[in-house]
């Protein structure tokens, strides 16, 4: 899928690594040209199944859904990180990334999520001594 330059797609997963680097948390970004479910929460909750981000130790796996041509997306994050941010937290995170989305900056948007997804995680899900990387820091691209 041609969506993104190698540049790009560097920035964004540079962006997950910095954020992850400051927590035990895990970030993911998926990317499909139309939404590959009845509606984008759909789709998000099937790849954070599929990708196994429910296994994450400590339940603070944050997923990113991007449907590109059918401009939708949803952030979706594991009972963990949800127990501990604030009930409006994931939608005004999605409302910072619709601002550059509109204006066609969708690299700039997604890093914005990333870094906004990270910054909680870390205040919540400190970096330990002992973490490892559960899951790839690279995007997946669906099939859609």
């Amino acid at each position: 899928m041609e969506i993104f330059s190698t540049a790009d797609q560097d920035r964004i997963v540079q962006a997950i690594s910095v954020a992850e680097g400051k927590t035990s948390g895990e970030i993911r970004l998926v990317v499909d040209r139309k939404v590959a479910a009845t509606s984008v929460t759909e789709a998000a909750i099937h790849y954070f199944r599929k990708l196994g981000m429910h296994k994450t130790r400590l339940k603070n796996g944050v997923l990113i859904y991007l449907a590109t041509e059918d401009h939708e997306f949803a952030i979706i994050g594991d009972q963990g990180i949800n127990q501990q941010v604030e009930s409006h937290f994931w939608d005004d995170t999605k409302e910072q990334m619709a601002a550059f989305f509109k204006n066609g900056e969708l690299v700039e948007g997604l890093v914005v999520g990333i870094e906004h997804a990270g910054e909680q995680l870390q205040r919540f899900f400190p970096r330990g001594l002992d973490d490892v990387n559960e899951l790839p820091d690279d995007i997946h691209f669906g099939k859609n």
